[in-house]
């Protein structure tokens, strides 16, 4: 495997690079910066968000600037401020053992003024999104005529944000003889028009299928009414609370303010982003979801675009993407860097037809899961606090005097009390009319793959087997389930498993299951004997043929509760659950989310609108013309008309 000083990147960036953490380059690095660096030739890729994009075109733009020139020779153009400053910081680690190179990023939301004084000390670099690049054209305040090297970055975002003709402008502006990298998820007709208009035979880099999504992430879905969106989101994240760090998209900024105001009042880690928060509020948020402050974030589609969090375990769609192709872009957020992820739909059972068709354009496949009982979630989270007690190792240090002589109360009281009361104290967060609440799943409308009837009782006929390894012996979804496969000596398609702290689940059809047992039981996993058995559960979970797993095949659905509170005092789940919530209760309505405008030089955005009845007017700038949007119902825009999306 080549590394990074065999792609010709020079000793000063591969010092930078490696303090950062980076070993060996990704595909889509490994095709790009060798032809970048050798060649003169531009450059068109596709590949998905979180490949590693940044440094396929950042390293060799560093390497081949030259310091002693003092015009802007390199423009990347990105669609949101959020990768804008992503992509500038990024840029700014790998030359900082370079002398003199100065990066300037431009975007809405901050100081134009600022901005225009740092350009004016000099920049080699400019990042930005197209927007705020034109007005500064405009003012005549940024020249790009000696521009050497440009690059569109997820060009398909900025195409679906309205800035065709932005890019097509800016592009225009710049020499006749530069450099050209387009690097795009996906692949529309339109991204082709501007590769064919601005690009002189590019060198051309797939890296993966195209629209297809990450083979990382395991797509799944559950089918519930609309009524009940909310208390099933809630039951999906209290089943995976262990380990769950999530983006929960939504379609319109009502929504997505309405569901964190619910999940923050029942106690969860949540907040939002969307585009009425500021500036300052936007990043207030990203900083607390970066350091785990904030497990859930919730986001509409346009306020989520350019996020860039690592370590992020599931995206849940709480209302399916009115573009099919923001499904790759949504879902692309888990499942990076070689690390697992989850991409869970809540689809309301008028919505089958559309889930096909995101199989279809995206080149995924779904797994149909239910929705677990709230018995089984009381009952998961019971199991993974005991072996939390059972397991964690006694600190004979803590114990002084002082301690001991405080643990007089408990220790007078009988051990069976004692344990009654710590129990307690864990589950009086559900309540009983959690406890009684329905079944959440429905099979009203919904098919299987081969057009039959699903079943009640869960996906997964046959029987479920209790294992006695789990996260602790160093298991994850995937290499239980290959471990599993191998000693069994049966196909991996035939099993479905689920991983908790020290012990696990193996789903299999009922004639398959003794001989899972006969090749598990009585073996050992690095020296630690194993045992199997038949669980007394239906698979899926399911005691009673209701619930079903929250995850699988990929997924984290398992693994023992920690105690410990997440940072900010809340524990990662709440409890109680209303019988009917309003979360997802009405039919979907308010303004569809629009790009936020902060200032009167940034052009605001929205975009195309089901279930809207109206928006609020509001003018908009345009090279210094200024044009005004009035109300209008959803789908009456005049034939012609310039739809915009503004960062």
């Amino acid at each position: 495997m080549k590394n990074f000083s065999d792609l010709g990147v020079e000793t000063s960036i591969l010092n930078a690079i490696q303090e950062m953490g980076f070993e060996t380059p990704t595909p889509i690095q490994e095709q790009s910066i060798p032809v970048f660096l050798e060649t003169g030739q531009d450059i068109l890729g596709l590949a998905q968000t979180g490949t590693g994009k940044t440094a396929a075109f950042g390293l060799p733009i560093i390497q081949l600037v030259e310091p002693s020139n003092r015009t802007i020779q390199a423009l990347v153009i990105c669609p949101t401020r959020e990768l804008c400053m992503q992509i500038s910081k990024d840029l700014g680690n790998y030359s900082k053992n370079k002398s003199s190179i100065n990066i300037v990023a431009v975007y809405g939301g901050s100081s134009i003024e600022r901005q225009i004084s740092d350009i004016k000390r000099g920049a080699h670099i400019i990042v930005a999104t197209p927007g705020r690049l034109m007005d500064l054209m405009n003012r005549r305040a940024l020249n790009i005529s000696t521009v050497k090297y440009v690059v569109l970055d997820e060009a398909d975002e900025m195409l679906n944000m309205g800035f065709e003709e932005d890019v097509e402008y800016i592009l225009a502006e710049t020499p006749k003889e530069k450099r050209v990298c387009l690097f795009s998820a996906t692949m529309p007709k339109s991204i082709r028009n501007i590769a064919n208009r601005y690009m002189n035979d590019p060198f051309e880099i797939t890296v993966g299928k195209s629209n297809s999504g990450n083979v990382n992430i395991t797509h799944q879905y559950a089918v519930v009414h609309a009524r009940d969106k909310y208390a099933a989101l809630k039951r999906f994240v209290d089943f995976n609370s262990d380990d769950i760090y999530a983006i929960i998209f939504c379609t319109t900024k009502h929504e997505t303010q309405d569901i964190s105001d619910k999940l923050i009042k029942d106690g969860y880690n949540a907040d939002c982003l969307h585009g009425d928060l500021s500036q300052g509020q936007r990043e207030k948020v990203m900083n607390r979801f970066r350091h785990h402050a904030i497990k859930i974030l919730l986001a509409t589609d346009v306020a989520a675009r350019g996020i860039d969090v690592s370590g992020i375990s599931h995206v849940i769609h709480f209302s399916l993407p009115d573009d099919i192709e923001n499904y790759t872009h949504r879902s692309g957020r888990t499942g990076r860097a070689g690390k697992l992820g989850v991409s869970f739909t809540l689809l309301n059972m008028r919505e089958n037809g559309r889930l096909r068709d995101i199989e279809r354009l995206s080149n995924v496949k779904f797994e149909k899961i239910l929705i677990p009982s709230a018995e089984e979630v009381r009952d998961k989270k019971l199991v993974a606090f005991i072996d939390t007690i059972v397991n964690t190792e006694i600190e004979e240090s803590i114990f002084d005097d002082k301690v001991m002589t405080s643990l007089r109360p408990l220790l007078t009281l009988p051990s069976e009390e004692l344990v009654q009361k710590f129990l307690s104290l864990e589950l009086r967060r559900f309540s009983a009319e959690y406890l009684n609440a329905p079944d959440l799943n429905t099979t009203s409308g919904d098919r299987t793959r081969d057009g039959e009837r699903g079943e009640r009782g869960g996906n997964v006929r046959g029987q479920r087997i209790f294992v006695s390894v789990g996260k602790k012996d160093g298991f994850d979804i995937r290499s239980f389930k290959d471990w599993v496969a191998q000693e069994s000596k049966l196909d991996w398609k035939e099993l479905h498993v689920d991983v908790s702290g020290v012990f696990s689940f193996v789903d299999v059809k009922e004639e398959l299951a003794e001989k899972v047992i006969t090749a598990l039981n009585g073996n050992t996993y690095e020296g630690r004997p194993v045992r199997a058995e038949l669980s007394g559960e239906k698979p899926g979970g399911s005691r009673e043929g209701r619930g079903g797993r929250g995850g699988d095949r990929g997924g984290r659905s398992g693994g023992g509760y920690s105690s410990r509170r997440s940072e900010g005092g809340s524990s990662s789940y709440g409890g109680g659950e209303r019988r009917r919530s309003s979360g997802g209760d009405r039919e979907r309505g308010g303004d569809r989310e629009r790009a936020p405008r902060t200032e009167r030089s940034d052009r605001s955005s929205y975009g195309r609108s089901e279930g809207t009845t109206e928006r609020s007017g509001y003018g908009t700038r345009d090279g210094g013309r200024n044009r005004s949007y009035g109300d209008r119902p959803s789908g009456d825009k005049p034939a012609g008309e310039r739809r915009r999306r503004r960062d």
